[in-house]
This record gives C-alpha cells, sequence and structure tokens, in this order.
C-alpha cells in the first residue's frame, strides 16, 4: 500500500509537494484539487486542510493524521527520510532560514506580482511596480547567495525546491532575470534534475514559464499562489 496522499494543483505551492516527494522517491497517491472548481472548499477536503488551499497530504503511516502548508510537509517529508534537511543543529538551521525566506518573502510577494500584472480587473501601475519591484529585489537577494554557492544552504535541499518553485515562472509575473547570472545558472541546474522536473508536471503541465503562449488561467487559481 502507497502510505501518502497528495492533494495538489499545478501551482508553485503544489510543486513544492510534488518535486519534494519525486526528489525523496517516495511513492504517492496523487489527489488532484482542481482549484478552479471550488472544491477545496468542500467539507471533505476542508477536513484535511481547514484553509482551504493546496497542498496537503496524507501519511497513512501516521494513522489519518493531514499534513497542510507547503513548508510544513516538506519539512515532514525530508525528517520522514533523513533526506534534503541536514540533522545538526547549524545546517538544519540554515535551510529552515532559506525555506522561511521563501514563504515569508518570495511566495507572498510574487503571488501578489501574479495577480496584479495578470489578472486584476483593473490596471493598477502603482500596486504591479511594487510588486514585482519587491519581488525582483528578493530575487537579488537569491542571486547574492548563490554567486559562491552551488546551492543556497549548503547541499541541494528543500530550500532549493521551494524558491525555485517560485522562481522558475518569473516571466509570469512579468520580471526578467537576465542581469542576475547565478540564479539562471541554480534554475536551470534545478529544472534538469529528474525529481524537480518530474513534480512539476503534477498533475499536469501548464505553460506559465512561457507567457507568450500561455492559455488563460482562472483569478481562482493564480489567488490561490499568494498563499505561502
Amino acid at each position: 500500500m502507497t502510505e501518502i496522499d497528495l492533494y495538489t494543483w499545478a501551482t508553485p505551492n503544489g510543486w513544492k509537494a510534488s518535486a519534494t516527494l519525486e526528489e525523496l522517491k517516495l511513492p504517492y497517491n496523487l489527489k488532484p484539487i482542481d482549484i478552479n472548481t471550488g472544491v477545496q472548499r468542500s467539507p471533505e477536503y476542508l477536513a484535511i486542510n481547514p484553509n482551504g488551499r493546496i497542498p496537503a497530504i496524507v501519511d497513512h503511516s501516521l494513522g489519518e493524521i493531514p499534513i497542510f502548508e507547503s513548508g510544513a510537509i516538506m519539512i515532514y517529508l525530508a525528517e520522514k527520510t533523513g533526506q534534503l534537511l541536514p540533522t545538526d543543529v547549524a545546517g538544519r538551521t540554515k535551510v529552515i532560514q532559506w525555506l522561511m525566506f521563501q514563504m515569508g518573502g518570495l511566495g507572498p510577494m510574487q503571488g501578489q506580482a501574479h495577480v496584479f500584472y495578470r489578472y486584476f480587473p483593473e490596471k493598477i501601475p502603482a500596486a504591479i511596480e511594487r510588486y514585482q519591484n519587491e519581488t525582483r529585489r528578493l530575487y537579488g537577494v537569491l542571486n547574492t547567495q548563490l554567486e559562491d554557492n552551488e546551492f543556497l544552504a549548503g547541499d541541494f535541499s528543500i530550500a532549493d525546491i521551494a524558491h525555485w518553485s517560485w522562481a522558475r515562472i518569473h516571466n509570469w509575473a512579468g520580471i526578467d532575470i537576465d542581469e542576475m547570472p547565478h540564479m539562471k545558472r541554480w534554475l536551470a541546474q534545478i529544472e534538469a534534475r529528474p525529481g524537480c522536473a518530474k513534480g512539476a508536471i503534477v498533475p499536469h503541465a501548464t505553460t506559465y514559464n512561457e507567457p507568450e503562449i500561455a492559455g488563460e488561467e482562472t483569478v481562482a487559481a493564480i489567488q490561490d499562489m499568494i498563499g505561502r
């Protein structure tokens, strides 16, 4: 029996969970949650994640205890396998602080950039500029960190997966990273990893990172990206 059920959809937060599972080579049962239909607000799903967002997992080896919030899922899976998160205090702290940087900074800021740049019914230049500039600033922090480091926090870790899941679709936020060579190198390096590449097409492939050909997505899907 496959122990883990993954409830997810094709967003950066969803990729954080699916790519982590794929990198760890953990088998899972895919439970697509099409957030365009509102199923995430059903009583059945709210019993798994009371916040009504994706992703969430249920690891049946724990009984029927659900785990929600993408960062919490990543930490749990890393600890379950003893991979992608160091066990020594210094190494673990380094990874966790960069994971929190994504959850408290890059995810919310880039999520708002997506909304105001792509979907908000009224174009508000000040809002677009504010969230694009802040996302660009956060990218600059990553670029600086990666200048002398192959990965964000020592070896490849859940911190890299978390940031990559968002930064890989920088075009969707209208942000060019041509002047960030270290970040570009890192993005390409992670995109080439089989586990991350597979995780990025769960539950289906998208064209977020190809905005010139991207199909129109619903506001509900993008609003889900605003979360951590």
